[in-house]
């Protein structure tokens, strides 16, 4: 695999939000969804699998630090450590010994206070990753990571969506209705490949809401911003509010103010796993008309002459 900061196109003194940024402009160019160039798929894939490496903290100073190669896995010696039970390879320039450790780590040999299997290990290590039982050691496969962006409704309603794990290959989610923004799904078995027929990994599927044009999520509730006339506010109305789940009758009380916000019972995410369902907050916009005529400015200028008041009083 390719140096993932050549994949990304970035300096290795790049700052954390710069390589996010870089990320999000090459996914977006290279998704398979919108680019229709044969080769997008593959480039979608390898800009994930740099970002499995540069996007976390840890795996980004691991690489740095050349403990693990492009593809995430450990280099050189680090599989057998150099800690308890394990050994290392070391010395000055132009030298090569191994250091082994039989004893553990800690006081007392094997077994001791903070000691580790020791020789146990070191016997595994070199004889086929066998047990002295024979039996073979556990090789499960890794986890992987991909995202899910889906569009709000399918968080209220339900639904799927295709996400492209490391390596290209693709898979179709269910999505349960009432999932939350940032929450994880597990696909077992969905990762890479066991060591000789060993179990495989799983999938870890971070779900995350798309920008909607009118709601905004707030954990478990939404926001919508709802434009109202003047005479609707001051006089009171029934008007026809749209919800992720079709349109209600919302009550708009006489002597409404602008940004002032009615709550909808239930009309956020629905309840799942035991959460409550959220709510929807609507905050009343004002609007004149978009075509203001004399009667309209009119008809200001008397309320304004007969009826003069300040809402600013309070402001000092």
């Amino acid at each position: 695999m390719r140096d993932p900061y050549d994949v990304l196109g970035v300096a290795r003194t790049a700052s954390a939000a710069d390589i996010k940024k870089t990320y999000r402009q090459l996914a977006k160019k290279f998704h398979p969804d919108t680019n229709k160039d044969p080769k997008a798929k593959e480039r979608f894939a390898e800009i994930n699998s740099a970002y499995e490496i540069l996007g976390e903290e840890d795996k980004k100073a691991r690489f740095d630090r050349g403990e693990i190669g492009a593809d995430g896995k450990p280099r050189g010696f680090e599989g057998f450590g150099a800690g308890p039970g394990g050994f290392s390879r070391g010395g000055r320039a132009g030298e090569t010994h191994f250091d082994f450790n039989f004893g553990g780590g800690g006081p007392g040999g094997p077994g001791g206070p903070g000691g580790g299997r020791g020789f146990e290990d070191f016997f595994d290590l070199f004889s086929g990753g066998r047990r002295r039982g024979g039996g073979p050691r556990p090789a499960r496969g890794d986890d992987v990571a991909a995202a899910a962006v889906v569009p709000l409704e399918t968080l209220v309603q339900g639904g799927s969506a295709r996400v492209i794990l490391p390596g290209g290959r693709t898979l179709d989610v269910k999505i349960p209705a009432g999932v939350e923004d940032g929450q994880q799904i597990r696909l077992r078995g969905q990762g890479q490949p066991g060591a000789g027929g060993d179990d495989a990994g799983d999938a870890l599927v971070t779900v995350k809401a798309a920008p909607h044009p009118w709601f905004r999520l707030e954990g478990r509730n939404l926001r919508l911003d709802l434009p109202v006339t003047i005479y609707e506010a001051a006089l009171g109305a029934k008007i026809q509010a749209p919800t992720l789940d079709g349109k209600v009758e919302l009550a708009i009380p006489a002597g409404a103010n602008g940004g002032q916000t009615l709550r909808l019972r239930g009309k956020g995410l629905p309840a799942a796993d035991g959460k409550p369902a959220g709510d929807l907050y609507v905050t009343l916009k004002l609007m004149l008309p978009e075509a203001a005529d004399a009667g309209f400015e009119a008809q200001m200028r008397e309320l304004r002459d007969r009826r003069p008041y300040d809402p600013r009083t309070k402001l000092g």
